[in-house]
């Protein structure tokens, strides 16, 4: 029997992250699994091991891309397959993420009290590559503080933290591929039709990995972001404080950011 949620999980040699994620979700949750592998070459997928892995309520299914062709192009995949089916919501989440507190149940329930609030996110805990705790980022939660200060902060929504109504597929059909963060460009997309909240609870531990692409890449996001805010620019505080920040997040070092991550969170 289909659940009324699926979890849309991209994945790129990280079968060990997968087996992680899926074995920490609870038993009573009621969510099925759509894992898009990106044309993985190591680290690959045996899905009879993820599947004794999953403790949910559910069904685990595969989709394979021939290629590596980026997170965009898997996340739009899965978005294609899904509109095929009949969810009520969807759900992110990324390889080696531990969903806490019955996540899924938690946020389905409040998208079902609250019909005028079409995606929604949490707090995150973030620890290091040995599960010691490195700092708590707390999101805003009211709907009109989240529009202004996406123009200040990527980290207002985060990603692998979200669910969203299948229905808001019908006008933002998918990823927007014009951008590098993909993200990003899709909260403006559903913010120009609809309203975002975040949960004010912690349903959700990541691994920060120094070495990951997001870090490497971060000139490259940095500057994606930008590109964001300007095609979505007006005259006012948020745009104008948010192009100036953004600017200097691209030229601060990562190491950098990290340290003041740990300041200001702990």
């Amino acid at each position: 029997m289909k659940n009324d949620v699926v979890v849309l999980l991209p994945n790129y040699n990280d079968a060990r992250g997968l087996k992680k994620s899926l074995s920490k979700i609870e038993n009573d949750e009621e969510v099925d699994i759509l894992v898009v592998d990106d044309g993985s070459v190591s680290d690959l997928i045996n899905e009879e091991e993820i599947r004794e892995c999953f403790r949910g309520k559910g069904i685990v299914t595969f989709l394979y891309l021939e290629k590596n062709g980026g997170i965009i192009k898997a996340l739009n995949h899965g978005l294609e397959y899904l509109k095929t089916k009949d969810y009520e919501f969807i759900a992110r989440l990324d390889a080696g993420d531990i969903c806490l507190n019955n996540r899924f149940k938690v946020q389905a329930d409040f998208l079902r009290n609250n019909p005028d609030i079409a995606l929604v996110g949490s707090h995150i805990i973030m620890n290091d590559m040995e599960g010691n705790f490195l700092f708590n980022i707390k999101v805003p939660t009211d709907s009109r503080r989240i529009k202004d200060l996406m123009f200040v902060s990527s980290s207002t929504v985060i990603h692998p933290t979200i669910m969203f109504r299948f229905s808001i597929l019908e006008k933002v059909k998918s990823y927007p591929v014009k951008y590098y963060t993909e993200d990003y460009a899709f909260y403006f997309e559903v913010l120009k039709m609809y309203k975002i909240a975040n949960i004010d609870k912690f349903l959700l531990e990541k691994e920060l990995n120094p070495n990951s692409m997001s870090l490497k890449t971060k000139k490259k996001q940095a500057s994606a972001r930008l590109d964001v805010i300007k095609d979505n620019f007006y005259f006012g505080f948020y745009p104008i404080y948010g192009l100036f920040r953004n600017y200097l997040l691209y030229f601060t070092p990562n190491k950098v950011l990290i340290e003041i991550k740990k300041i200001l969170f702990k």
